[in-house]
């Protein structure tokens, strides 16, 4: 067999229908739209119609609501500081609060202010000031020999 030879298999390829080629071709005339109407037009979306029954969108109650005044926390977890200390990115001595995640690469936005988590492990002794921590990432910090300053909005109670 030569590479002039290849064809597909029959049938695995079907035509473009062409419309509007005469009435013998079967999509003459009206090409398969049917007579007049919205549909049969160019540029008409009737979309969730039907027909004029309620539509479903409008059949189905409305849920929930969106709270415009949620704090926006970013997320850190043990393992990426870990990883980041590592790499050089982060010195463990030093103080880690937003400001320094962000020149480290680590977060792009401060945005309400950075949560810690527990994912992943740390073994560095570190200090870290954020807007809220969970409390076995509190513990494992602290286990490494550093310590975790929650920093309290004004008005706020507790740890974030």
């Amino acid at each position: 067999m030569k590479l002039n030879q290849l064809s597909d298999n029959p049938g695995a390829r079907r035509g473009k229908k062409r419309l509007g080629r005469g009435t013998g071709s079967g999509l003459g005339k009206t090409s398969g739209k049917g007579h007049k109407g919205q549909k049969a037009r160019t540029g008409v979306a009737v979309r969730a119609f039907e027909g004029g029954q309620m539509p479903l969108h409008r059949r189905l109650p409305k849920r929930g609501f969106s709270n415009i005044f949620r704090k926006e926390y970013r997320v850190i977890n043990l393992g990426a500081l870990q990883k980041a200390i590592d790499a050089g990115r982060l010195a463990a001595g030093a103080t880690i609060n937003a400001e320094t995640l962000k020149a480290a690469g680590m977060i792009k936005s401060t945005r309400d202010g950075v949560r810690l988590l527990a994912k992943g492990s740390l073994n560095a002794k570190i200090t870290i000031e954020v807007a809220g921590a969970s409390g076995a990432a509190i513990a494992a910090v602290e286990k490494a020999g550093g310590n975790v300053v929650v920093a309290t909005a004004p008005g706020a109670t507790g740890a974030a």
